[in-house]
């Protein structure tokens, strides 16, 4: 056995050849949309299996336009791809340069040979990438084509000069991404990826030629871009045997009447409410097992197809690397320090369950509760304020943090002071947190009573015509700003312009 015909099990670390990806936003039906799938991208390596010297690559697309390819990977031989319509949507096409007068092309893919190996397709590889036999190409759309297919580009014989799109299609699957509402009010999303059997049938009548597929996916905190899908950058492409999504399964395209299943792989899970990317990689092997001579349906060693035999496996043809950019409907809190916050409807609690997916436009109110010896110091995020309540809106990624200080006892008002302010002339003074009693807003209301070890934020401003001086007492400086930690009785001055 070659090294291109290894076992079964060596085949989940191996690292070759990627395809495109198909991936928008669909409609939602039923509940409230409840996550939003922001565009596709797509990065892959593909080996030349032509036989042939090629010098391009094109990527058809159905049902586009070229508004909706926005995205392009260029760092490779052939540069910033042609997208031209078609009469069926667009052609993503990579295309050498060729000199007329001396009949030869600026660039070439050699047909593939080579063992595989991370990174072999890559520009910063020199030494392998001029005669790898393969190249690595990118595309990012923002919408679902109807039908997708890529085939390399090679000289036309009967026109010099020409590019041929050569037949058939490489063997590759095309995932579509899309989101299913919940089954329930503020359950999570489920987001969908169906993969097509990749290889159609030569006529209506009879099954395509099969392929085993592998998949393996993971969920990321942060959105990705287009260069980070590469197959050698496993801290974003799953590829552990720990994130497999689905073990061995055989992907063939069926006749009208098929009904085994085989045409298509879909798989369907929930979007955490922290979650703004899920990427997948997708392994396809060549079915070398028996056909029947009439249908030419696989017919495998176990009579269900559910997992390859030895000699029914051959060698890697593809490895997808797709990624979905999305944003699910979601409440996400943070404490800092000793406190909890609680929601109204009881699904937040956090402490332990600070993330929680609602349906878009749930109004989501929000209580804080300092722990002993702690008290609350105000909101950030989409809250703001000293309140010990608050109501969002879920409307995509809502985030909210809660301060909490601890409260030593001692200093002048035992586990609580006093904090007086006066001022020089006309002119207000405001404090944030409230305090204990009440809000310093001076003007009226001059001071108050905060636990011991609260931090208070001091603003002054002037009237029209006016200007802030300065600070005096337990504030010093001319910036109209002061911050105070709370540890014994105090007063402080602000001076304003006559």
């Amino acid at each position: 056995m070659n090294s291109r015909k290894q076992g079964v099990s060596s085949r989940r670390t191996s690292l070759v050849a990627g395809s495109m990806l198909a991936l928008a936003l669909a409609p939602a039906i039923g509940l409230a949309q409840s996550a939003i799938i922001y565009g596709s991208i797509s990065n892959f390596d593909i080996s030349n299996d032509t036989d042939r010297v090629c010098h391009g690559f094109e990527v058809e697309l159905d049902g586009l336009s070229p508004a909706n390819v926005p995205y392009f990977f260029t760092a490779q031989r052939y540069g910033t791809p042609i997208v031209r319509t078609t009469a069926t949507g667009v052609a993503v096409r990579w295309e050498s340069s060729y000199d007329a007068v001396t009949g030869t092309w600026a660039e070439r893919t050699l047909p593939h040979t080579v063992t595989w190996f991370p990174g072999q397709c890559y520009q910063w590889n020199p030494a392998t990438y001029e005669d790898s036999g393969c190249e690595h190409f990118g595309v990012g759309v923002d919408a679902n084509p109807t039908h997708a297919r890529s085939r390399w580009l090679c000289e036309d014989s009967a026109h010099p000069g020409s590019l041929l799109a050569i037949d058939p299609p490489t063997a590759v699957p095309m995932p579509v991404y899309y989101v299913v509402p919940p089954a329930a009010a503020n359950n999570p999303p489920e987001l969908v990826v169906e993969v097509e059997a990749p290889e159609p049938a030569e006529s209506p009548q009879l099954y395509g030629d099969a392929q085993w597929t592998i998949v393996y996916e993971r969920a990321l905190p942060r959105m990705l871009i287009l260069d980070e899908l590469l197959a050698d950058n496993p801290a974003v492409v799953p590829m552990d045997l720990t994130q497999l999504e689905a073990d061995y399964q055989l992907l063939q395209d069926e006749p009208g009447s098929g009904s085994t299943g085989r045409g298509r792989h879909r798989h369907q899970g929930g979007i955490d409410p922290t979650t703004r990317s899920i990427v997948r990689r997708i392994e396809t092997y060549e079915f070398t097992g028996a056909y029947d001579p009439l249908t030419h349906e696989a017919l495998c060693a176990d009579g269900l197809c559910d997992f390859p035999a030895p000699d029914e496996i051959g060698e890697l043809l593809s490895v997808q690397m797709t990624a979905a950019n999305v944003q699910p409907d979601a409440v996400v809190v943070s404490v800092t320090g000793n406190g909890d916050v609680d929601s109204t409807d009881r699904l937040i609690s956090c402490g332990s369950r600070c993330a929680q997916p609602y349906s878009a436009g749930t109004l989501v109110t929000l209580t804080t509760k300092a722990r002993s010896g702690n008290s609350f110091n105000g909101w950030t995020g989409a809250c703001s304020g000293t309140q010990a309540t608050c109501t969002v809106r879920a409307n995509g990624v809502v985030n909210v943090g809660a301060r909490f200080v601890s409260t030593p006892s001692g200093g002048g008002g035992g586990s609580r002071s006093t904090l007086q302010v006066t001022k020089t002339n006309a002119g207000t003074v405001v404090g944030t947190p409230a305090g204990k009693d009440r809000a310093i807003n001076c003007g009226t209301s001059c001071s108050a009573k905060f636990d011991n070890g609260t931090v208070v934020l001091l603003t002054a401003t002037p009237p029209a015509g006016k200007q802030f001086l300065n600070w005096g007492g337990a504030c010093s400086g001319t910036q109209n700003t002061c911050t105070l930690t709370i540890r014994s009785n105090a007063t402080a001055q602000a001076n304003f312009s006559r």
